[in-house]
């Protein structure tokens, strides 16, 4: 599969939230279907970033969150205030939907309760469920194209950004996807920690019946252009995409864990 790059009119269009949802991040094993692996490891590494290597602070945002709260099931309790942000209104909307107990809203159950296990007792998970809704305090209108991607709004640099499968479907090239990280990386303060979840070796990925452009990464095209942006690596883990090659056509999934270096 190999596509022409998606616009942002066409995300608005197009872009079906429950269809991605229901895609990719479907847990499976309780209803006799097999795990979702590359929700497990997305949790794991989250699980391994906040809880076991305690990376903490004041504010976290989190960069295209797309409808998705996983990403915050192991930041919650290390973050006074986590600000998700997307592109698309309907994605932005389906947030909000789970933040507001609608029952039409994803369940993310599943992964909370693997969240819970992860950290000692699955039999937490309302508990977490509640932390995250709490936490989770703002969710705002992003577009990493621009130098400030929350423009108009203009907040104060923070501990710590993640970013989860954003810019790879949102720049069109290597150079726009340098631009992005330079933009994003804007918002981390000295110091600060960078975490990015990145599909790699992709083309495309479909959502219901529609096609959307993934870019070609190879891990050390990302690696280079997150030391440009002025952050050192600090460790970094790839593992084998999982989902099938007619729902997502990425060889390997990448996560990277990142300090913003502090000017001398």
């Amino acid at each position: 599969m190999e596509g022409d790059f998606t616009g942002k009119d066409v995300y608005g269009k197009h872009f079906a939230p429950k269809d991605y949802l229901k895609t990719y991040y479907s847990f499976g094993k309780e209803d006799g279907s097999q795990e979702n692996g590359a929700l497990t490891f997305h949790l794991q590494k989250f699980h391994k970033t906040f809880t076991m290597d305690g990376i903490k602070g004041d504010t976290l945002i989190d960069i295209g969150s797309g409808p998705t709260i996983y990403q915050f099931l192991s930041s919650c309790g290390s973050f006074r205030e986590i600000i998700a942000t997307d592109y698309t209104d309907q994605n932005r909307n389906e947030i909000k939907r789970w933040l507001k107990k609608d029952p039409e809203a994803f369940d993310w159950s599943q992964a909370l309760k693997y969240v819970c296990e992860l950290e000692g007792d699955r039999e937490k998970w309302v508990e977490k469920e509640e932390k995250v809704r709490s936490t989770v305090r703002r969710v705002l209108k992003c577009d990493v194209t621009q130098v400030n991607p929350l423009a108009p709004l203009v907040v104060a640099q923070v501990s710590c950004l993640t970013s989860a499968f954003c810019l790879d479907v949102a720049c069109k090239d290597l150079t726009a996807y340098r631009a992005a990280l330079r933009n994003i990386g804007s918002l981390v303060k000295p110091g600060g920690h960078l975490v990015l979840l990145v599909a790699l070796r992709g083309n495309v990925y479909m959502v219901g019946q529609h096609p959307f452009f993934c870019l070609y990464l190879e891990q050390e095209t990302v690696d280079s252009a997150v030391t440009e942006a002025g952050f050192d690596i600090l460790w970094s883990e790839g593992t084998k995409n999982s989902y099938p090659p007619t729902h997502c056509d990425a060889k390997d999934i990448y996560f990277l864990v990142a300090q913003k270096r502090i000017k001398v």
